[in-house]
């Protein structure tokens, strides 16, 4: 089992021969982790590197499967180079692959974890995992930083797209299943899963985007740290740290946390990383914040540019002494006893490997998974005099600026880090529009704003996809004020970005008027309108709601919209029950003096065509 393979005597034999012949530089290579645009293959073989990542839109050549094969190759040999200088150590290549390969074209794009905890089916969850795995595969890629464990309590956070659940049980029963999938015995298809992000990024004050999380060590256990333990239990062979802090300590630095829990009392044995140059918000020196993480407990650093400083600074640490050989051999022999378990040492360069550029990626076999996906995730909350399902026959227009926008459709995390807008960069997807089309023969696509060209002499009903824009992170945040949402970049070197808010309130008319207005354009004519929602979160919808005859929650469904109107016209009944409550009124008070609501509707509502 994976989970007891980092403790096999002869893996840690293995690790512990290679150790004893590196020398601190080599060790401290092994423990850095950067960006591909600032590191060739050279620099990693000079500098003995342990991995390189592809940040979100950060892809090779024309983003193809063989571009990322042929990338990944050169890195491979270039760390597998042996002379007297260096030991043939393989490196680690990570994505943010967390909905599907989302960074590459032509790849099956799932819904995102909402929906899948909507979904609820814990088969077609390891289904998921499995083809994600093979897709990865296929670009020579090994390590994916998935999946997100946390537990989003307010949906003021943009990243609430990114979480299963706000119950804790419904996230702690998926961590399992999608851990064992992803790495599936460590065999020829699995890949490297890194659990994310320790601890409690879900639960910071106000929803706020790398904040802080003000829980006893109680609740933060019950509520936050469960789908971990759970995922460690499955085998997880990595974890990253989040940046949020526990009671104004940034996680990153917490001893407690990553040592004290995590390593010694839950005896997790496989290595830490930390996030986007997560330490350099540890202190104003970057040369303590360096020391700061490195004895709080992370073994791999994610250094976007600035890693030959990182090195540096490492070594001097340990030179003088406020580092200890015993901390950094630790480290080490966490992430060589990963390589070796993982068999990376074993297997081929990337170009030889069996599943590198593979037929299946893309493939209709994995798009009908996500099609699965898609229409078990929908979440049906309105349905007037049983509208649905829709006549197949029936005269539809088709409206609403989501309607056909794969971009919009993938939300955020979709080839590039914010997401994207239309149908050029997601390929060989299926926007609803399209989905619809190939179901109703008597389907129009609006060719008016607002609807406008609905006529109730032409069209029996409409279908109008309104919703959210993409984002990820700290552009997703709702704040009821212009405040500073995240500091991105670094602290040391003065480069601060300040991020706008994705809005003020939780009401959709107010975020995206133009929804309503299209809505009310087409029912004051006459014509019914199904309402589906493309949103990364609950939202107040009660005008919409009002204005509708049917309303459906599609959250971000991905690449596969046919799988919507899979459900609108009967094929399938619904299946999808809210796996976060609705809420039924918009929060505008000042941070720190929100008052509870009772939710439009709970947590586990959804209906089918019978109720």
């Amino acid at each position: 089992m994976p989970g007891s393979v980092l403790q096999d005597p002869v893996i840690r034999q293995k690790a512990e021969a290679l150790l004893a012949r590196m020398n601190l530089e080599q060790k401290i290579g092994q423990m850095t982790l950067t960006e591909r645009l600032s590191v060739t293959p050279a620099d990693v073989r000079a500098f003995h590197l342990g991995g390189v990542l592809s940040g979100s839109g950060s892809c090779p050549g024309s983003n193809r499967p063989e571009d990322w094969v042929a990338m990944n190759d050169a890195y491979w040999a270039a760390s597998m180079a042996r002379d007297e200088k260096r030991l043939a150590i393989p490196l680690l290549y990570g994505v943010d692959a967390i909905h599907g390969h989302n960074n590459v074209r032509g790849a099956t794009i799932f819904p995102h974890n909402i929906g899948l905890g909507a979904a609820n089916d814990h088969d077609l969850l390891k289904r998921v995992a499995r083809v994600t795995a093979r897709e990865i595969l296929a670009t020579g890629v090994e390590w994916t930083f998935a999946p997100n464990l946390s537990v989003a309590k307010d949906i003021h956070w943009g990243r609430t797209y990114e979480s299963y659940s706000e119950d804790t049980g419904i996230v702690t029963s998926y961590a399992g299943e999608f851990i064992r999938a992803l790495q599936a015995d460590l065999g020829t298809d699995s890949v490297v899963a890194c659990i994310k992000h320790w601890v409690g990024d879900g639960g910071t004050t106000n929803g706020i985007d790398q904040g802080d999380v003000a829980l006893s060590m109680d609740e933060l256990e019950t509520v936050h740290m469960r789908p971990y333990r759970q995922a460690i239990d499955a085998g997880a062979l990595t974890i990253m740290a989040s940046f949020s802090s526990w009671n104004g300590d940034k996680c990153h630095g917490n001893k407690f946390l990553l040592t004290d829990i995590l390593k010694t009392r839950w005896g997790f044995s496989g290595f830490v990383i930390s996030d986007w140059d997560g330490i350099d918000y540890l202190s104003e020196d970057y040369h303590d914040a360096v020391a700061l993480a490195v004895n709080a407990g992370i073994d791999m650093f994610m250094v976007s540019e600035s890693w030959q400083d990182f090195i540096a600074h490492l070594i001097r640490h340990v030179q003088r002494g406020s580092v200890s050989m015993k901390r950094i051999d630790d480290a080490v022999s966490r992430i060589l006893k990963v390589k070796l378990a993982y068999g990376l040492f074993e297997k081929p360069r990337p170009q030889e490997r069996t599943w590198s550029n593979h037929a299946s990626f893309g493939s209709s076999e994995h798009r009908s998974v996500a099609r699965e996906a898609v229409r078990k995730s929908l979440v049906l909350l309105k349905n007037e005099n049983r509208l649905l399902p829709l006549a197949k026959n029936a005269r539809v227009l088709v409206a609403g600026k989501n309607a056909n926008n794969l971009g919009h459709q993938c939300g955020g995390f979709s080839i590039v880090w914010q997401g994207t807008c239309g149908n050029e960069m997601v390929e060989g997807g299926t926007s609803v529009w399209e989905g619809i089309r190939q179901v109703a023969a008597n389907a129009s696509l609006s060719q008016e704003d607002y609807g406008a060209d609905a006529d109730p002499a032409l069209h029996d009903v409409a279908i109008v996809v309104i919703g959210e824009h993409p984002y990820a992170e700290g552009l997703g945040d709702v704040r009821e004020g212009n405040h500073l949402i995240v500091e991105a970049g670094s602290q040391i070197k003065g480069s601060i970005n300040v991020l706008r808010p994705y809005g003020k309130t939780l009401e959709l008319a107010s975020l995206h008027p133009e929804d309503l207005r299209t809505i009310r354009t087409i029912t004051e004519k006459g014509i019914p309108a199904v309402v589906v929602m493309i949103s990364g979160r609950p939202l107040v919808v009660d005008r919409e709601l009002e204005a509708s005859s049917a309303f459906v929650a599609a959250w971000l469904p991905g690449s596969e919209g046919h799988g919507i109107a899979d459900v609108l016209f009967g094929d399938f009944d619904f299946h999808g029950k809210l796996s976060f409550s609705w809420p039924g009124n918009s929060v505008n008070a000042p941070a720190g003096h929100r008052k509870s609501h009772a939710p439009l509707f709970p947590r586990g509502y959804g209906m089918t065509y019978l109720n």
